[in-house]
């Protein structure tokens, strides 16, 4: 979804200028409790599935630890499109795991196949400076009134759900994460899903089995190993999923 034009950087010749469909909100430079948003001016930053970028205002969420800042969320190629297809695939009430810089569930609720938006969040500091940003209070009053912010743990929480989108984790490599996902489907009886960094797991579990993502074996693969895990996958069954999932693996998966 994303697109470019082209920009000199000095001593690196021309790189393309990082551009999306997707709404992106203000975030002002402000603190809250334990956490902190901060404005950038440009960066390089590469795509989940596409190259290098130049970015411009980026803008990131980092968390106040004892040991020092560490940044838990931005505005960044990667970020964008690492949920890009979760949030075309959602539909009726989406549940999203995790509120971030709520800019997913900002775009989930533009999607018209969106009834309504639950936003888990387990961290009441985050909470808190989501309603001060005002990420919700920047999108059309449509889009706004189905979204519910509520605050839980995304492992625990129960209730009715027709699609769910967890983004819960730091960093994005980790293996296991399907048994999670696994347990919040259950507790919420969502009849489809779509969580962060699948296309990693996926990538893991292919090459584990010694199965190539080559097309047209790749596909059929990836089929394979989400029946395998009982989940209902968002991704799989799109024509050009199994070279996102190659291109995504060959720049992020790590063991």
């Amino acid at each position: 979804m994303s697109d470019s034009s082209t920009a000199a950087i000095p001593g690196l010749g021309l790189a393309p200028s990082f551009h999306t469909p997707l709404f992106v909100p203000d975030y002002p430079p402000m603190q809250g409790d334990g956490w902190v948003v901060q404005r950038g001016g440009m960066v390089l930053s590469r795509g989940y599935w596409s190259g290098l970028w130049l970015v411009e205002g980026l803008a990131a969420l980092v968390r106040l630890e004892p040991d020092g800042p560490r940044s838990w969320m931005s505005i960044t190629p990667m970020e964008l499109e690492s949920q890009e297809i979760g949030i075309a695939a959602a539909c009726g009430h989406t549940v999203v795991m995790g509120l971030g810089m709520g800019w997913a569930a900002a775009n989930t609720a533009l999607n018209p196949r969106v009834a309504r938006v639950t936003v888990v969040e387990r961290d009441p500091a985050v909470i808190a400076l989501e309603r001060e940003i005002g990420v919700f209070r920047q999108l059309p009053p449509d889009a706004a009134a189905k979204l519910t912010v509520v605050e839980g743990d995304a492992l625990t929480w129960r209730g009715a759900a027709d699609f769910l989108m967890p983004d819960i984790w730091r960093p994005l490599n980790g293996p296991g994460r399907e048994e999670e996902v696994r347990r919040m489907v259950e507790n919420t009886g969502a009849a489809g899903v779509y969580f962060w960094g699948q296309e990693m797991e996926l990538a893991r579990r292919a090459r584990t089995l010694g199965q190539s993502l080559e097309e047209p074996k790749g596909a059929i693969a990836l089929r394979a190993i989400a029946a395998d895990w009982r989940l209902p996958l968002a991704g799989p069954d799109r024509p050009d999923y199994t070279e996102k999932v190659a291109a995504a693996a060959r720049q992020w998966l790590r063991d």
